[in-house]
């Protein structure tokens, strides 16, 4: 049934644009990190181990483009070393979103997130979070290993997705 959700989505690109745009409009206004109801890309949440059920917490997360900016140096130094633009992280802003959602809520653990909609300013990507200590969880086999202690913090380790793929760690070597 998602795959034919992906499809339907695929074959409405121009007519979702348009109603993408309507809804970037609201998004502007909400906070940076905002909890939702359910994911807005439900097939893409489903793949990444999203369920409907308690202990799930999806996060639309806003992330400014771009390269960083530093606030300029109040200290004498020559103009060379005063570098204030072109400052680019060696993170994507996908794992800059989970780890700033990691970080609002303290007692959630990561599973994966999925980039949403983006315009000339922000990133939109939603994060989904998965409270290891509620019983449904406990007893599903599929997350319950968000309760070991091996699974704490494991954004900010570089161990979800994104953490992996900015270090290199997606493709095996073969030899």
């Amino acid at each position: 049934m998602f795959k034919q959700l992906a499809e339907i989505r695929q074959k409405l690109e121009p007519e979702l644009k348009e109603s993408m745009r309507q809804r970037v409009i609201e998004w502007r206004k909400q906070p940076a990190i905002f909890r939702l109801d359910k994911p807005t890309r439900i097939d893409r949440a489903r793949k990444l181990g999203f369920k409907a059920k308690q202990g799930f917490v999806v996060a639309r997360v806003r992330v400014r483009r771009g390269a960083l900016h530093r606030t300029k140096p109040s200290g004498g130094r020559r103009q060379r070393r005063a570098a204030v633009k072109r400052f680019y992280p060696a993170k994507s802003s996908r794992l800059i979103a989970e780890e700033r959602a990691g970080k609002v809520f303290p007692n959630l653990e990561v599973l994966n997130s999925y980039w949403v909609w983006e315009d000339g300013l922000y990133r939109w990507f939603e994060v989904i979070l998965v409270d290891p200590h509620h019983p449904s969880i406990k007893s599903d086999a599929r997350v319950n290993w968000t309760d070991r202690p091996a699974s704490k913090k494991r954004v900010h380790r570089g161990l979800s997705s994104a953490g992996k793929k900015v270090r290199g760690l997606t493709n095996k070597r073969k030899g």
